[in-house]
Protein backbone atom coordinates (compact mmCIF):
# COMPACT_ATOMS: atom_id res chain seq x y z
CA UNK A 1 0.00 0.00 0.00
CA UNK A 2 1.75 3.20 -1.09
CA UNK A 3 2.47 5.80 1.74
CA UNK A 4 -0.33 8.75 1.96
CA UNK A 5 1.86 12.07 1.47
CA UNK A 6 5.37 10.30 0.30
CA UNK A 7 5.07 11.59 -3.38
CA UNK A 8 6.00 15.27 -3.10
CA UNK A 9 8.91 14.05 -0.86
CA UNK A 10 9.87 11.69 -3.34
CA UNK A 11 9.87 13.40 -6.27
CA UNK A 12 12.41 16.48 -4.58
CA UNK A 13 14.35 14.02 -3.20
CA UNK A 14 14.71 12.19 -7.03
CA UNK A 15 15.13 15.91 -8.38
CA UNK A 16 17.88 16.81 -6.00
CA UNK A 17 19.14 13.43 -6.78
CA UNK A 18 19.28 14.55 -10.45
CA UNK A 19 21.32 17.82 -9.90
CA UNK A 20 23.82 16.18 -7.00
CA UNK A 21 24.38 12.82 -9.50
CA UNK A 22 24.48 14.97 -12.61
CA UNK A 23 26.66 17.91 -10.91
CA UNK A 24 29.04 15.34 -9.99
CA UNK A 25 29.15 13.14 -13.21
CA UNK A 26 29.48 16.36 -15.17
CA UNK A 27 27.55 14.78 -17.58
CA UNK A 28 23.86 13.86 -18.23
CA UNK A 29 25.46 10.18 -19.33
CA UNK A 30 23.78 8.98 -15.59
CA UNK A 31 21.83 6.01 -15.36
CA UNK A 32 18.39 6.05 -13.37
CA UNK A 33 19.38 3.43 -10.95
CA UNK A 34 22.28 5.89 -10.21
CA UNK A 35 19.92 8.71 -9.57
CA UNK A 36 17.31 6.79 -7.39
CA UNK A 37 20.33 5.41 -5.42
CA UNK A 38 21.41 8.52 -4.59
CA UNK A 39 17.84 9.60 -3.91
CA UNK A 40 17.58 6.34 -1.95
CA UNK A 41 14.77 4.51 -3.67
CA UNK A 42 14.29 2.11 -6.91
CA UNK A 43 14.91 2.93 -10.25
CA UNK A 44 11.26 1.28 -10.63
CA UNK A 45 10.10 4.29 -8.39
CA UNK A 46 11.77 6.94 -9.75
CA UNK A 47 10.54 5.68 -12.94
CA UNK A 48 7.07 5.35 -11.63
CA UNK A 49 6.60 8.82 -10.41
CA UNK A 50 7.78 10.48 -13.97
CA UNK A 51 8.11 8.13 -16.82
CA UNK A 52 11.29 8.50 -17.97
CA UNK A 53 14.81 9.49 -17.68
CA UNK A 54 14.45 12.56 -20.22
CA UNK A 55 11.27 13.15 -17.82
CA UNK A 56 13.30 13.16 -14.91
CA UNK A 57 16.05 15.42 -16.32
CA UNK A 58 12.95 17.98 -17.29
CA UNK A 59 11.34 17.95 -13.78
CA UNK A 60 15.48 18.57 -12.50
CA UNK A 61 15.59 21.64 -15.40
CA UNK A 62 12.01 22.68 -14.16
CA UNK A 63 13.01 23.10 -10.55
CA UNK A 64 16.68 25.13 -11.13
CA UNK A 65 14.62 27.57 -13.11
CA UNK A 66 12.15 27.83 -10.44
CA UNK A 67 14.45 28.00 -7.54
CA UNK A 68 15.96 30.49 -9.46
CA UNK A 69 13.24 32.55 -10.34
CA UNK A 70 12.21 32.49 -6.62
CA UNK A 71 16.03 33.98 -5.94
CA UNK A 72 15.34 36.65 -8.34
CA UNK A 73 11.67 37.70 -6.92
CA UNK A 74 13.18 38.51 -3.71
CA UNK A 75 16.11 40.07 -4.36
CA UNK A 76 14.01 42.15 -6.45
CA UNK A 77 11.77 42.98 -3.33
CA UNK A 78 12.69 46.30 -2.16
CA UNK A 79 14.49 47.55 -5.61
CA UNK A 80 13.34 50.70 -6.45
CA UNK A 81 15.53 52.03 -8.87
CA UNK A 82 16.06 50.14 -12.17
CA UNK A 83 19.82 50.46 -11.18
CA UNK A 84 18.70 48.56 -7.97
CA UNK A 85 16.36 46.04 -10.29
CA UNK A 86 19.24 45.44 -12.38
CA UNK A 87 21.82 44.53 -9.58
CA UNK A 88 19.44 42.34 -8.03
CA UNK A 89 18.38 40.22 -10.65
CA UNK A 90 22.76 40.07 -11.58
CA UNK A 91 23.07 39.12 -7.65
CA UNK A 92 20.58 36.37 -7.87
CA UNK A 93 22.29 34.62 -11.10
CA UNK A 94 25.55 34.15 -8.97
CA UNK A 95 24.25 33.88 -5.39
CA UNK A 96 24.98 30.98 -3.46
CA UNK A 97 21.58 29.12 -3.91
CA UNK A 98 21.79 29.49 -8.00
CA UNK A 99 25.77 29.55 -8.41
CA UNK A 100 26.38 26.29 -6.59
CA UNK A 101 28.84 23.32 -7.98
CA UNK A 102 26.00 21.23 -8.75
CA UNK A 103 23.47 23.43 -9.95
CA UNK A 104 26.09 25.13 -12.25
CA UNK A 105 27.10 21.68 -13.52
CA UNK A 106 23.20 21.01 -14.12
CA UNK A 107 22.48 24.13 -15.94
CA UNK A 108 25.34 23.17 -18.53
CA UNK A 109 24.58 19.63 -19.35
CA UNK A 110 20.47 21.12 -19.62
CA UNK A 111 21.88 22.85 -22.37
CA UNK A 112 23.34 20.33 -23.96
CA UNK A 113 19.88 18.76 -23.47
CA UNK A 114 18.46 21.45 -25.23
CA UNK A 115 20.17 20.51 -28.27
CA UNK A 116 18.48 17.76 -28.55
CA UNK A 117 15.06 17.52 -26.51
CA UNK A 118 12.34 19.89 -27.45
CA UNK A 119 10.68 20.55 -24.39
CA UNK A 120 14.29 21.31 -22.33
CA UNK A 121 14.61 24.12 -25.49
CA UNK A 122 11.34 25.37 -25.12
CA UNK A 123 12.05 25.91 -21.21
CA UNK A 124 15.66 27.44 -21.96
CA UNK A 125 14.11 30.02 -24.65
CA UNK A 126 11.69 30.84 -21.79
CA UNK A 127 14.35 31.50 -19.51
CA UNK A 128 16.36 33.76 -21.83
CA UNK A 129 13.70 35.13 -22.91
CA UNK A 130 12.24 36.47 -19.67
CA UNK A 131 16.30 37.11 -18.41
CA UNK A 132 16.54 39.12 -21.43
CA UNK A 133 12.97 40.92 -21.10
CA UNK A 134 14.03 42.22 -17.50
CA UNK A 135 17.70 43.37 -18.16
CA UNK A 136 16.14 45.50 -20.58
CA UNK A 137 13.20 46.68 -18.61
CA UNK A 138 15.62 47.96 -16.34
CA UNK A 139 18.95 49.02 -18.73
CA UNK A 140 16.08 51.52 -20.68
CA UNK A 141 15.85 54.37 -18.27
CA UNK A 142 19.67 53.76 -17.95
CA UNK A 143 21.24 53.50 -21.45
CA UNK A 144 18.19 54.07 -23.63
CA UNK A 145 18.37 52.50 -26.92
CA UNK A 146 21.63 50.30 -26.00
CA UNK A 147 19.13 48.28 -23.87
CA UNK A 148 18.80 45.71 -25.95
CA UNK A 149 22.65 45.06 -26.60
CA UNK A 150 23.79 46.13 -23.12
CA UNK A 151 20.94 42.94 -22.57
CA UNK A 152 22.21 40.72 -25.00
CA UNK A 153 26.30 41.15 -23.67
CA UNK A 154 24.64 41.11 -20.45
CA UNK A 155 22.64 37.60 -20.88
CA UNK A 156 25.82 36.07 -22.80
CA UNK A 157 28.21 37.37 -20.04
CA UNK A 158 26.00 35.31 -17.51
CA UNK A 159 25.83 32.19 -19.30
CA UNK A 160 29.58 32.40 -19.95
CA UNK A 161 30.66 32.88 -16.79
CA UNK A 162 28.60 29.92 -15.46
CA UNK A 163 30.09 27.87 -18.69
CA UNK A 164 33.58 28.87 -17.36
CA UNK A 165 32.48 27.84 -13.54
CA UNK A 166 31.09 24.28 -14.71
CA UNK A 167 34.67 23.47 -16.68
CA UNK A 168 36.85 24.45 -13.58
CA UNK A 169 36.96 23.06 -10.10
CA UNK A 170 36.26 27.33 -8.88
CA UNK A 171 32.37 28.36 -8.54
CA UNK A 172 33.43 31.47 -7.32
CA UNK A 173 29.65 33.48 -7.30
CA UNK A 174 31.46 36.97 -5.74
CA UNK A 175 34.01 36.75 -8.50
CA UNK A 176 31.50 36.26 -11.26
CA UNK A 177 29.36 39.07 -9.83
CA UNK A 178 32.04 41.02 -9.87
CA UNK A 179 33.37 40.71 -13.28
CA UNK A 180 29.44 41.36 -14.53
CA UNK A 181 29.71 44.70 -12.31
CA UNK A 182 32.93 45.47 -14.12
CA UNK A 183 31.23 45.97 -17.53
CA UNK A 184 27.97 47.69 -15.70
CA UNK A 185 30.21 50.58 -14.53
CA UNK A 186 31.29 51.09 -18.03
CA UNK A 187 28.87 51.18 -19.63
CA UNK A 188 26.21 52.80 -17.28
CA UNK A 189 26.54 56.39 -17.05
Amino acid sequence: MPKLGAEPIRKAAIINAVISTVGRAGTLDVTVAQIARAAGMSPALAHHYFGSKEQIFLAAMRHVLTQYGRSARAALKGAGTPRARLLAIIHASFDDVNFHRETVAAWLNFYALALVEPQAARLLHVYHRRLHSNLVNDLRPLVGAEADHVGRTLGALIDGLYLRAALSDQVDGAGAEGLILDYLKKVLP
